[in-house]
């Protein structure tokens, strides 16, 4: 698709073309509105992304449709209107008077000035063009867009002559999400077509931010983390065991699906069972994930989530906020997953607007705590209400039915992700995998399976218990004692379940001998040694040193420290230290957890 989210598939690009002659032009914009206010929720979210992630991570590129007939001056002239229109275009974030310059505040600039590139097309056709739009956009993409300057968004446009060929735009996320990113499209191809819009009515930015920080808009982000905290002090901090988990998502794979056939079974679907397209796809989803891992119970992370309220509709900004879905798939057919998942995603929404710091001191706790650290395993991302149907009609029709192209995959830390981007005339979607999770055939099966049990759920209910028979080619986790389906040979491991997660001791050790390394002082420990073993339901590890002074809760933030990425091993929950000294030995013993964070997540659960 050509116009996504930053966390959506990009377009193939096509073969570098020459060179080109391009010519900066400055616009001038004077807008009747301006003012300064604190950060929404959203804006402080995208902003501490921005200040941790690389560009290609943040940004959002894409190619805008243009009105046939349109001159150069005419584009220009429709930009400089955009920007007047929408406040969030026009806000910058001033460096905050901490010690890290964290932005406190937003600022909306009344006027200003901003460059747009024009680059000279003469001679190329239309394939030509859409490869040296994709190959701009994607080049654009990796520079930052600075938070202290205006606008939120870039332009690069392609002209031969006076004639306007292709638009590609670069979204600062601190801007404009995916779904206000289809709103802009939608009223630049208006007033690129010479129509009058009618004044903007959605709340603006700093209306938001007001309305977040008044008494109710506290309570609720409060609410929020509670929602959060519940799930990850006890519910699955991880979803995928698998013994080819060996570090951190790396190396993914992407799968593009289009389907007719799959889009009418979806439309039968949620005909037979009162439910959305969004709900539809993700029990779908979440039942396969389940058995590929082995497990009922799933935490899904859901992006685009925060335009449940009517009034949000139509904002144009950033509210990108994960919702955090925690739904059981232990049901007795797909029908009745479909109404958990309705009211879990219901829930989840809801309680997605709160304060990104507190979030992630939450995380931390609960990893201390309980010595497992969420990561975003499972990722649902539904903009197929954020493509304008002028962009999803532009594309051609797939030359099969399914149509599976594999793509470039976007380096995302996930190791599973289902971006859904059509669903009227012909499902869309893609499957960003990483291989240490599912490999390109077995991508390729789940996709299969995806579509097959659509296809199933058409006619009726699916029993669950038949899913491994019903959907079609879908792999099973692997773990100790199982066989690879392609005959290749994978370390089996040592699996034990521990706090609902499944381990692999093996991992443990790996884990604690890179936290120790940090720790321990080889001039005194040159041959200390240590074991693990679940004793009673409880991870314990015994180890040895010749320092006094070590403790339990030396060890335990040194393994807490290391587990990022390790999704197969985790921090054991009781540490028994044999100190070696010149008197002989003593033991000390404990769980390593710092009391205050034990009360500090007790308090939120």
């Amino acid at each position: 698709m050509t116009a996504h989210n930053a966390d959506a598939v990009p377009p193939e690009a096509g073969p570098s073309a020459p060179p080109r002659s391009s010519r900066r032009i400055t616009l001038r914009f004077t807008a009747t509105s301006g003012g300064s206010g604190p950060l929404t929720r959203g804006q402080d979210n995208m902003i501490r992304c921005i200040r941790r992630d690389a560009p290609e991570q943040i940004n959002k590129e894409s190619v805008w449709p243009v009105p046939p007939g349109t001159t150069l001056a005419a584009g220009l002239n429709a930009l400089r209107l955009l920007v007047e229109r929408h406040e969030s275009l026009r806000t910058s974030f001033p460096p905050g008077f901490g010690p890290d310059a964290f932005p406190e505040s937003q600022v909306v600039h009344g006027e200003g000035r901003f460059a747009v590139t024009v680059i000279e097309t003469g001679g190329l056709d239309d394939r030509e063009l859409d490869a040296l739009a994709a190959e701009s956009g994607q080049a654009d993409v990796a520079v930052p867009v600075e938070l202290t300057v205006v606008p939120r968004i870039r332009f690069t446009l392609l002209a031969e002559g006076q004639q306007l060929r292709r638009l590609i735009a670069v979204v600062c996320h601190a801007g404009a999400d995916g779904a206000a990113t289809a709103l802009l499209i939608q009223d630049w191809y208006a007033l690129a077509a010479g129509k009058d819009l009618p004044p903007v009515t959605a709340p603006t930015p700093i209306q938001i931010a007001a309305a977040e920080q008044s008494p109710q808009g506290r309570r609720r982000a409060a609410g929020a983390l509670r929602h959060w905290a519940r799930i990850l002090a006890a519910g699955p901090q991880v979803v995928f065991a698998d013994s080819r988990i060996t570090g951190p998502p790396r190396g993914p794979g992407a799968l593009l699906v289009r389907s007719r056939t799959a889009a009418a079974d979806l439309a039968a679907v949620c005909r037979r069972t009162g439910a959305s397209p969004s709900v539809v796809l993700l029990a779908s989803f979440s039942a396969l994930v389940a058995y590929r891992a082995g497990r009922t119970e799933l935490a899904v992370s859901a992006l685009s989530a925060n335009r449940q309220r009517a009034a949000l509709l139509d904002h144009v900004g950033t509210l990108a906020q994960d919702a955090l879905i925690l739904l059981d798939t232990d049901a007795a057919d797909l029908d009745q997953l479909i109404g958990r998942a309705k009211s879990a995603s219901l829930s989840a929404y809801w309680h997605s607007v709160l304060d990104a710091e507190q979030v992630w001191q939450l995380v931390d706790d609960a990893a201390h705590v309980r010595g497992t650290r969420f990561a975003r395993q499972v990722v649902v991302n539904d903009l197929s209400l954020t493509i304008p149907a002028a962009v999803a009609d532009a594309q051609p029709a797939p030359a099969a039915d399914p149509e599976l192209t594999p793509l470039p995959a976007p380096p995302l830390p996930v190791r599973l992700m289902f971006t859904i981007l059509r669903i009227a005339g012909s499902l869309d979607f893609a499957l960003v995998a990483c291989p240490q999770v599912l490999d390109a055939g077995e991508t390729e099966g789940f996709a299969r399976a995806l579509l097959a049990l659509l296809a199933a759920a058409a006619d009726g209910p699916v029993p669950l218990a038949e899913l491994p028979e019903a959907p079609g080619p879908l792999s099973r986790s692997r773990l100790g004692g199982e066989r690879p389906n392609d005959g290749e040979e994978y370390e089996d491991g040592e699996w034990q379940v521990v706090d609902g997660s499944r381990i692999d001791l093996a991992a443990v050790r790996a884990l604690l001998d890179a936290a120790l390394e940090a720790v321990l002082d080889p001039a005194l420990d040159p041959t200390a040694g240590h074991r693990v073993a679940v004793e009673d339901g409880r991870l314990t590890a015994d180890l040895t040193t010749a320092d006094p002074h070590l403790t339990p809760a030396d060890v335990h933030r040194a393994v807490v420290a290391a587990l990022p990425g390790r999704d197969t091993a985790m921090a054991p929950q009781h540490y028994r230290i044999h100190y070696r000294g010149p008197d002989g030995e003593r033991l000390g013993a404990g769980s390593g957890r710092d009391p205050e964070t034990v009360a500090r997540l007790a308090a939120l659960t």
